[in-house]
């Protein structure tokens, strides 16, 4: 298990020349750098960011500030999980299950599923033929990217909608069996791919033709490189697999002690396993929580803030949260909700996440167009009076301020 605690990743990403030493005694501080980027912020964003790093930079009030961002549609365009999946699939890197048996590789599968990949995969080899066995890579895709079978069964139940999203989780299970430098190496390999790729371009898995390309956001590059210029504590948080935001992040400037994604564990023999790491009141390999809406609160609380058990789940006192947070989905809104300065959400038509942004309750949230081919306006009001809220159960309820008031419809105005 990597180090977590603040203090040791602190030195960890020191060491390796990651983030500025504290000014020595009598010398003369540095200026608070500012974002050098000014392309794609709307309205007073880019103003607002740099205000906020001008009050908190070189560790002003004795405390680095904290800063957090979500990983896949907030730093870079597109999704490293899938690009991971995809090449997976594309080079007969998924391992079958013991037996045959698909109802092991999540608590969470279905009965109906589980027949379903049974009899679309073969048994008996060491990895999946998925590369030319059309069928059993189309039903691992649609299991995976739509949450059902390629006949339209349902392919997950049981779970808490607030902590856990079984698809996300689905496929850190299925990297059971391999080392978490192996997984790097295949994340590093698609990300060499889709970076090559042109911006637009798809590729054919199975029967499908999906996504085949992503970028780095040049400004949340320069948002990060500008934190970290700074003296903010700077993570990344994502409800990838760990080891494959980690062939990722290096290269925006966060080091791997400083990435948290969904987490395996491991075999005596460095092995991945398909099961998953705990948070909270969750135990190791009880699979129930991953960094997701109110996951996230609780791995940043446990892996950036040192805070262990059920105390990791609730809100932390100010003084200790992060001070600054990036999201662009639903996955994302308790972290942000608990950021004491700004909240930055790039705009992906999310329903929960933008009605509390659009409403806006403390002025503290930050709408963004995304940086690379930004949505257009939504035309219909998002419906945050009546079903924008994904309850635990997973029913749709009512968006409710931090008072229980219900937040109104709101008009999608930043595109």
């Amino acid at each position: 298990m990597k180090l977590r605690t603040s203090a040791a990743a602190a030195a960890l990403a020191l060491a390796a020349g990651l983030l500025l030493p504290t000014a020595q005694a009598g010398a003369r501080p540095a200026a608070c750098p500012t974002l050098k980027t000014s392309e794609g912020w709307y309205g007073d964003n880019k103003a607002r960011i740099d205000a906020l790093i001008a009050a908190h930079c070189h560790h002003k009030g004795g405390r680095k500030p904290l800063a957090v961002l979500d990983w896949d549609n907030t730093v870079i365009r597109n999704d490293v999980g899938d690009a991971t999946f995809f090449w997976l699939l594309r080079h007969d890197r998924v391992r079958p299950p013991k037996d045959g048996d698909w109802s092991t590789t999540s608590r969470h599968l279905t009965p109906a599923a589980a027949t379903a990949l049974a009899a679309a995969c073969p048994t008996g080899v060491r990895t999946l033929p998925t590369a030319t066995d059309t069928r059993c890579a189309d039903e691992l895709l649609a299991v995976y990217g739509s949450g059902t079978t390629t006949a339209g069964r349902t392919a997950f139940a049981g779970y808490d909608h607030r902590r856990t999203e079984p698809q996300y989780a689905w496929l850190a299970q299925l990297l059971h069996g391999w080392t978490a430098r192996e997984v790097r190496a295949f994340a590093a390999a698609a990300r060499a791919e889709n970076l090559a790729a042109p911006q637009g371009a798809t590729q054919r898995v199975g029967s499908a033709e999906v996504t085949g390309w992503v970028r780095y956001y040049p400004q949340q590059l320069d948002l990060i490189r500008t934190l970290k210029t700074a003296g903010f504590d700077v993570w990344i948080v994502s409800a990838s697999p760990e080891p494959v935001v980690e062939a990722w992040s290096g290269a925006a400037g966060v080091d791997a002690a400083h990435t948290v994604g969904i987490r395996n564990t491991t075999t005596a023999d460095g092995r991945l396993t398909g099961h998953l790491e705990g948070c909270g009141t969750v135990r190791d390999g009880e699979d129930e929580t991953i960094p997701y809406i109110d996951g996230k609160r609780c791995w940043i609380n446990q892996d950036v803030l040192g805070v262990r058990g059920p105390a990791a789940e609730r809100v932390q006192p100010p003084a200790r949260r992060q001070v600054l947070a990036a999201g662009d989905s639903d996955t994302d809104v308790s972290f942000l909700r608990d950021a004491t300065g700004l909240r930055l959400v790039l705009n992906r038509n999310k329903n929960e996440l933008m009605c509390r942004a659009y409403d806006d309750a403390d002025g503290r949230w930050l709408v963004n167009p995304l940086f690379i081919e930004p949505r257009q306006r939504r035309t219909s009001p998002y419906p945050c009076a009546s079903t924008g809220y994904t309850a635990p159960d997973g029913t749709a309820q009512p968006v409710r301020r931090a008072d229980g008031s219900v937040i109104p419809d709101q008009q999608d105005t930043v595109y």
